[in-house]
Order: C-alpha cells, then sequence, then structure tokens
C-alpha cells in the first residue's frame, strides 16, 4: 500500500492490554502506534486480495469451463417440453 497523508485514530484499550503492548513494541524497537498501524494495514491488504481473488474467480466461473463432453440432447427434449 503507497504511503500517504497519515491521519490520526483514536482507540481504547484495556489498561492490561496497553501494557502488554508496550512491553511488546519496546521488543520490537517501535511504537504501540506502529504496532497497530502495521496490523490495520495488514488486515487492509488481506481483505484487498481477498476481494481481488474472488472478482477474479467469479469472473473466470461466469462463462463457465468446456469440459470436453458433447451434448447429444437438448435441455428442452431432455425434460419433454
Amino acid at each position: 500500500m503507497p504511503q500517504t497523508e497519515k491521519q490520526n485514530l483514536t482507540v481504547s484499550l484495556s489498561t492490561q492490554v496497553v501494557q502488554m503492548a508496550r512491553i511488546l513494541a519496546a521488543k520490537r524497537s517501535t511504537s504501540i502506534s506502529a504496532l497497530v498501524a502495521e496490523q490495520v494495514e495488514a488486515l487492509v491488504s488481506a481483505d484487498e486480495a481477498y476481494e481481488a481473488a474472488q472478482r477474479d474467480a467469479l469472473s473466470l466461473m461466469k462463462p463457465g469451463f468446456h469440459l470436453g463432453g458433447v451434448h447429444r440432447i437438448n435441455r428442452d427434449e431432455l425434460h419433454d417440453r
């Protein structure tokens, strides 16, 4: 995802989670804000990739696949219409 203008976001977390996040951020030599930003960006990226894959799959399925079979009778004849 390209770097663009950033915007602040306020998030409320329990005191215990904040303490654990501080420790984790320190272990990774980063900030809690950077940890949260990284995770949110990963979620958005994964969701975009999923939606793109879904669109691609649906566009492939729309025309259908010819699997090599031969239609010897049409649908109306098969159902006596």
